[in-house]
């Protein structure tokens, strides 16, 4: 057994049963293994940023990492924005990095690069194999690490002579640290402090965003008057109809700060501190107010849904909360625009979906119109690093095979990771995605706006648009296996979406939209 098969059956004997990969030569030793080991999926994506967004994706829904396979540095790098994304996201995620054999580093060849310096961005966890029996500890422990609280990208560097020599050795899994209880005085002080707060909010994010979750902190705010709020992109949130509602943090600093004015308490839960996502000259970067006092009821290494279950039973909190009625919806006729669009999906959107957004400002209405659509989880874009929607969608299909993946993306981020497409109709998934297409970069005409620029003339503007050549994505589409169309009014949306959505496998629908901005 080489090293590359101890590494591959040890993965699997861990339950890692999906690789995400864009290899090379450094790691053809471990694309052969995949012949050797039934229980692994290898899943090619065709840019390295598709295979990271994915195993994101995967672990959001299957709550246990995938693999991903990547080309030296190089290939890492391509990656590296969607493993922010996923280190942000807080999820597990084993990251194997080929590299190249120990006795040809120093030789300094074209690829080359320090593996160590680039992951160190994005990973709570390194390890270089060292030695051919010693692959398969190395891969246990990875796992482990990359499942330790409260989810982690764990990176694992293979030098291709650590992965063909013979003597490889299958590990037993290792064991992950789970999630820490918090202390039953934390419990009591932060009942004490809410029921003596008239203005507090509890602000949840991570593992709480669940339904669970919800409803443990709806239990809460119940018994004491508190505002419940969650992060502004949440890494995966239960709602719609009969599920506990909650209001998401604004992303516009503005409107943030409006929704946390004159609070006297802050109380975390798996969420950090909200702050501006950017600095803007003139205003404060710090969106709680002053003197506002801050408590974490549980950090996000702790058991952020079982705290707040002890502390809704410290307030004598009632059993029951309000769950979100469902709608009543009708479908648009007329101007197809981001509104009119978002009451398409809000009517039409299956039970049990799963939503991957990345429309950027197309999405601004979304929250509002699907609240009471049946049932579903939405993945946003935690890291706010774009190119995230598509692949998110690919590995969150793959992970939940027996439901329906509706990707909601902006034209300008569907470029980055269009490749997912291609993915997505190779393994035949159900992921239904539209392309909201305006010809432009809306979300950064505002922030050119925002930021108080100067010199906003034509060259300024030719940075930001899309058109001169248009894009065609129905095209784009079709050119990479999967079914599409575009619709230029509601009614065509609606239709062209619903059947979209009735049919199996990959499909996109174009929506043409006007620009905002």
């Amino acid at each position: 057994m080489n090293g590359a098969q101890s590494l591959m059956t040890t993965l699997a004997d861990a339950g890692i049963d999906v690789c995400f990969g864009n290899p090379g030569t450094s790691e053809m030793h471990f694309v052969a293994a995949l012949d050797t080991e039934p229980r692994m999926r290898g899943v090619l994506a065709l840019f390295e940023g598709v295979a990271t967004g994915a195993a994101d994706g995967f672990a959001r829904m299957a709550a246990r990492p995938a693999a991903v396979l990547l080309h030296l540095g190089p290939g890492l790098g391509n990656g590296l924005a969607n493993l922010h994304n996923a280190r942000r996201a807080k999820v597990p995620v084993v990251n194997i990095v080929g590299d190249h054999a120990t006795y040809h580093k120093a030789l300094d060849a074209p690829l080359e690069s320090d593996i160590v310096a680039v992951a160190s961005n994005v990973s709570d966890w390194i390890r270089t194999c060292t030695s051919t029996p010693q692959v398969g500890r190395d891969a246990a422990d990875a796992v482990a690490a990359a499942l330790g609280a409260p989810g982690q990208v764990a990176t694992l560097i293979l030098p291709a002579d650590m992965s063909w020599g013979e003597g490889g050795v299958v590990a037993p899994p290792s064991r992950a640290s789970g999630r820490g209880r918090v202390a039953d005085d934390r419990i009591e002080e932060l009942a004490k402090l809410l029921r003596s707060h008239a203005r507090s909010v509890l602000f949840v994010g991570g593992s709480a965003t669940t339904e669970r979750g919800l409803v443990a902190a709806h239990r809460v705010v119940a018994a004491t008057g508190a505002k419940l709020l969650a992060e502004t992109f949440p890494t995966r949130l239960a709602r719609g109809a009969g599920l506990p509602p909650v209001e998401r943090l604004g992303y516009l600093a503005e409107a943030a700060t409006q929704q946390l004015d004159g609070i006297e308490l802050l109380v975390t839960v798996d969420a950090a501190v909200p702050v501006s996502f950017f600095a803007y000259p003139d205003k404060p970067s710090t969106l709680v107010p002053d003197g506002a006092a801050h408590h974490v009821l549980a950090s996000d290494a702790e058991d952020a849904i079982a705290a707040l279950e002890a502390l809704a039973n410290a307030l004598d909190a009632p059993a029951d909360v309000a769950r979100q009625p469902a709608g009543q919806f009708e479908l648009p006729t007329g101007e197809l625009n981001a509104h009119s669009a978002a009451q398409v999906v809000a009517a039409l959107l299956p039970e049990g979906a799963i939503v991957s957004d990345e429309a950027v400002t197309s999405s601004l209405s979304l929250p509002f119109t699907t609240v009471g659509s049946p049932a579903h989880d939405w993945l946003s874009l935690t890291g706010g690093s774009i190119g995230q929607g598509l692949p998110v969608a690919t590995g969150a299909a793959i992970a939940c095979p027996d439901r329906r993946v509706l990707a909601l993306q902006a034209d300008g981020s569907a470029m980055y990771t269009l490749q997912a497409l291609w993915t997505q109709a190779r393994e035949g998934l159900d992921v239904t995605t539209v392309i909201y297409n305006n010809a432009s970069y809306e979300i950064l005409k505002m922030e050119l706006q925002r930021v108080g620029a100067q010199g906003q003339g034509p060259a300024a503007a030719s940075m930001l648009d899309l058109g001169g050549p248009e894009l065609d994505f129905t095209h784009l589409a079709r050119g990479m296996g999967v079914p599409a169309s575009r619709a230029t009014t509601a009614d065509e949306f609606a239709d062209q979406l619903g059947r979209a959505l009735a049919e199996p496998g990959p499909s996109l629908v174009e929506a043409m939209i006007p620009k905002l901005f």
